[in-house]
């Protein structure tokens, strides 16, 4: 199993934050660092001292990390036109040199549209441009250099594109889709991504998206093992007691609850529920951490979590 950690910088991070903990998840063997994409809090926290936007975020991480993936859970398709989107993130992953994933959704929170001026159109019209984003975007980095791209959709068109720049990654770097929707995200998932993640439920709840979505696959006659199926799940760590409710205040949560909605407890007991989910096929965790200046944490997930879950 492959364990990636996952922050949600919009809760109050400065791009400093973020590029400590990036280091440290490189320093202490995790294969990814990713953020979420969102321009406003949630929740009753202050925010301080205000969003950050994911993808210039991620260029400056790539310019001071060498080996860690990168990539962000999820990038709205709200936020960005596709063809910008493509040049920006082909741009980061030269900037990586190839270390680049763009996870990405319809956008859903319409609280931030709002406060910053995003068109937020109703849920119909969200899947119909994220399904056109999924296809100009992956569309302009498989086309051939020397070639143009052309699509015309519904809300999206585009004319004799030279389809530029060409990422490091060929065709493109790898997409993630996610969601529990029962139909049309499993389809896209099978059609346009390299991983499908679900977030925040039990194994339990987990398993029958993920039968979903290898039926999407055996419909569109692709083989389900191709796709890389994958969990995100707040973590709360620590070898005692007390360093364990302490953590988990600080994040506002309590230690019952989490050791129920996540993962918590003890390295063992964190290993034990990441257990559960490799039983139904999970091949990558995303280790959500909501305290961004607890490096120690990282350290000890890095030092008993780590080893164990990579032999799952």
């Amino acid at each position: 199993m492959d364990l990636r950690i996952f922050t949600e910088p919009q809760q109050g991070a400065t791009y400093d934050d973020l590029l400590a903990v990036a280091q440290a998840a490189e320093r202490h063997g995790f294969s990814a660092f990713f953020r979420s994409d969102h321009y406003l809090k949630m929740g009753g926290v202050t925010g301080l001292p205000g969003p950050t936007d994911a993808w210039i975020t991620l260029a400056g991480i790539a310019r001071e990390t060498s080996t860690i993936r990168l990539g962000t859970l999820m990038t709205a398709a709200t936020f960005r036109l596709p063809g910008p989107l493509a040049i920006a993130v082909a741009q980061v992953d030269a900037m990586s040199g190839g270390r680049v994933e763009l996870g990405i959704g319809t956008g859903w929170y319409g609280a931030e549209h709002a406060a910053y001026g995003i068109p937020f159109p109703p849920l119909g019209v969200l899947f119909e441009r994220f399904e056109e984003q999924l296809a100009v975007v992956t569309g302009l980095w498989a086309t051939p250099e020397g070639a143009h791209y052309d699509f015309e959709g519904v809300h999206y068109t585009l004319v004799d594109s030279p389809a530029l720049p060409k990422p490091v990654q060929r065709p493109g770097p790898p997409v993630i889709i996610g969601g529990g929707g029962a139909k049309r995200t499993p389809r896209l998932a099978a059609t346009y991504a390299a991983e499908f993640n679900l977030g925040f439920v039990t194994p339990e709840d987990t398993s029958p998206q993920f039968d979903r979505v290898r039926e999407a696959c055996r419909v569109q006659d692709r083989d389900p093992a191709t796709l890389e199926l994958s969990v995100a799940q707040v973590v709360c760590c620590a070898t005692s007691d007390a360093d364990l409710a302490r953590r988990a205040a600080v994040i506002g949560r309590q230690v019952d609850e989490l050791r129920e909605h996540g993962l918590c407890g003890t390295p063992a007991e964190v290993v034990a529920k990441l257990e559960r989910f490799a039983a139904i096929g999970t091949g990558r965790v995303y280790l959500q951490v909501l305290d961004l200046a607890d490096l120690e944490h990282l350290a000890l997930l890095g030092a008993e979590v780590l080893p164990a879950a990579t032999a799952l």
